[in-house]
């Protein structure tokens, strides 16, 4: 058996958008809207998506990547309030492994005539599987695409 390992940790991503806070919130609550920037890369095939957008719904998202890998995004909402926050705790898993275990707190705040987006991650990232810096990438990632699809 390999050795076991969790490393724990604690980040934020900031990003102001131009856009009004419930235009942003839109494209984390609905299947449609969030599938336009939440995803890997062009790449990898998608298998399964569900969104169940409700506190104690969930979010299930599977991915294969090129190589045959599969992905596991699997998320709980535990808090919701429009336009304002959301909380959830999610899992990810690669080819079944469990590879961390987080909470997740989005926040949207009005700033001008846009939003601040704050994405808060806590983390525990499992038997050196996952690192917090390439999550914290990933997430920077999903912003960039998020403010993409907001253009559109």
């Amino acid at each position: 058996m390999s050795q076991r390992s969790v490393t724990h940790a604690t980040f934020a991503v900031e990003r102001t958008f131009p856009f009004a806070p419930a235009r942003v919130f839109r494209a984390f609550s609905t299947v449609a809207a969030k599938s336009r920037w939440f995803a890997g890369p062009p790449n990898v095939k998608e298998t399964v998506r569900e969104m169940d957008f409700r506190v104690g719904g969930r979010e299930i998202l599977n991915v294969t990547s090129p190589d045959g890998k599969g992905f596991v995004f699997d998320a709980l909402y535990q808090d919701i309030v429009p336009n304002e926050r959301i909380v959830y705790t999610y899992e990810m898993q690669i080819d079944g492994a469990r590879i961390s275990v987080s909470v997740a707190t989005v926040t949207f705040t009005p700033a001008g005539s846009g939003t601040q987006v704050v994405m808060t991650e806590q983390g525990a990232y499992l038997d050196g599987l996952d690192k917090p810096e390439q999550r914290e990438q990933g997430i920077k990632y999903q912003m960039a695409k998020l403010e993409a699809s907001l253009k559109q």
